[in-house]
């Protein structure tokens, strides 16, 4: 009797143990929640940016009605625009004034595919770290990326915006008015450098407006990438 029992006893948990088996085989298999890929929300975001706010600028008075990027004078020319103004000709120096602004609304919109490619193409070195950085954390990072690779492309833009818009020919005339003044100083300043910087800072200062809205907002976290990486932040 002991000897039936104790057969009884080592069989059953054996049953047990293998009918549990078969019933967890039989479950459905519990899918793991896919990792956030942090560095593609925020290239999101960039991307973004460009799309809402940059495409301001390429606009008629995207640049020049804008006080957040509107372009004005280096401080060489500041001087000739003061003694054209003194000497009747204000409506030149503002017409020279708008023409630098004419031509960065020009090259940006041409220029807008180079800024998209360079945002697709960034390598984040420390995806999280940024996402947990302040409201423009990845807009700085692009910009210490690419700001020297994207004035190499842009620049050329701008040259050909100058001619488009007829900004070269304006500067032509008001420098040379200003030079004809007696007892000033000649300038010949490089306004292809000066608005390509200057242009190049406004898209920038844009990309940077539409990261902080969506950091601060959660309507403008218009994707469910946008809405899975940011939460992250939150």
């Amino acid at each position: 009797m002991f000897r039936k029992l104790s057969i009884f006893l080592l069989v059953f948990p054996l049953v047990s143990c293998a009918q549990l088996q078969q019933v967890v085989k039989n479950l459905p298999q519990v899918q793991q929640t896919p990792t956030v890929d942090i560095a593609s929300g925020l290239r999101e975001a960039l991307t973004t940016g460009i799309d809402k706010q940059v495409s301001k600028l390429t606009q008629k008075d995207g640049f020049f009605k804008n006080e957040l990027v509107r372009i004005g004078l280096p401080e060489d020319l500041r001087k000739v625009d003061k003694a054209l103004r003194k000497i009747g000709l204000s409506s030149l120096a503002d017409e020279g004034l708008k023409a630098l602004n004419r031509a960065a609304e020009n090259a940006v919109n041409e220029a807008t595919p180079v800024f998209i490619s360079a945002v697709k193409d960034i390598k984040f070195d420390d995806a999280k770290t940024i996402l947990l950085g302040n409201n423009s954390a990845a807009t700085e990072y692009l910009t210490t990326k690419t700001e020297t690779a994207l004035y190499q492309k842009f620049n050329p833009v701008i040259k050909q915006s100058f001619s488009k818009v007829g900004a070269d020919k304006i500067w032509a005339n008001l420098i040379n008015k200003y030079n004809t003044i007696p007892f000033t100083k000649s300038v010949n300043a490089d306004l292809t450098d000066y608005v390509t910087t200057e242009a190049l800072k406004g898209v920038y200062k844009m990309i940077a407006i539409e990261e902080e809205e969506i950091r601060t907002k959660l309507s403008s976290r218009t994707t469910t990438l946008l809405q899975q990486v940011f939460k992250l932040q939150d």
